[in-house]
């Protein structure tokens, strides 16, 4: 893992003190809209250009980052993201809690089109991702298993989600590598045997990268259509963008609403786990 050198100052941005939380926006989700005004900062990382430069606004009384994990125009598909230039951005950023959203696909038919989802377990059947910061000399290992996601983010996210839009407070969410869709045979596999309950193409490595940087992470997965598991209605790319832009707005009331009540504290729990990982 390269050195990891102290976060930008503040001054050097233009703004009073660092963004505590950063916000990753996945598809039809490239500007937030929900800064007042903005700052945009082009960063290059030891891991390459971001997916696109970052947004620094206000929300409250909080600086808070955005980045658009697709660039804008859908720039970059899942497989391509650059996920440890944006990760590592955020970090140099100062951010320490990381609200994510995503566009998912339903596996069970309780959980419908429309809703919302703030999974708490989630599968990797991803195949060719660059999925660490640990790349020697020593050996690390990050601990994810009881609690992928931060247990205090997904709280606040269902306690806010649940005030505007139907909300599902927990889910297993496999990750597939795309950027295709799943076949008939894949999504019975998904359901019947992983017991999957969304599918998506980018949490990972996005998730297991803000754990190796000690970083909290949750996320917000709105459900844009059943997969294959309606045959005659198969999911589309259109379809997918569509859903997604029917609830954008609700997406930014909820980001707004969590965010100014995030403890101050929270990283300190996710920093932890960074003191066991390595050998």
């Amino acid at each position: 893992m390269g050195n990891l050198t102290s976060p930008i100052k503040p001054e050097d941005l233009g703004i009073d003190s660092h963004p505590y939380v950063g916000v990753i926006g996945g598809s039809g989700l490239y500007d937030p809209g929900i800064f007042k005004e903005t700052i945009e900062v082009a960063l290059s990382t030891p891991y390459g250009n971001p997916s696109d430069n970052a947004l620094i606004g206000r929300i409250g009384n909080e600086w808070v980052i955005f980045i658009a994990r697709h660039g804008k125009g859908h720039r970059y598909p899942p497989h391509k993201v650059p996920y440890k230039a944006n990760i590592w951005t955020l970090k140099m950023l100062g951010v320490k809690a990381i609200l994510a959203v995503s566009a998912v696909g339903s596996l069970r038919p309780d959980y419908e089109p429309g809703d919302f989802v703030v999974p708490d377990q989630f599968i990797d059947m991803t195949k060719n991702r660059d999925y660490t910061f640990f790349e020697g000399p020593c050996s690390c290992h990050i601990q994810i298993g009881n609690e992928p996601f931060t247990e205090e983010l997904r709280q606040l996210l269902i306690q806010e989600a649940k005030k505007y839009n139907k909300t599902h407070d927990k889910g297993c969410y496999i990750c597939i590598e795309g950027p295709r869709f799943s076949t008939m045979a894949e999504s019975k596999i998904w359901r019947e045997v992983f017991k999957a309950d969304i599918v998506g193409m980018t949490l990972v490595p996005e998730v297991n990268l803000a754990r190796e940087l000690g970083m909290c992470y949750a996320l917000l997965a709105v459900i844009t259509d059943y997969d294959i598991l309606v045959p005659h209605k198969p999911v589309s790319a259109q379809e997918v963008i569509k859903t997604f832009q029917e609830r954008i707005e609700i997406v930014k009331k909820v980001i707004v609403d969590v965010i100014p009540k995030i403890p101050k504290n929270i990283h300190e729990k996710c920093e932890k786990i960074l003191e066991v990982a390595c050998i």
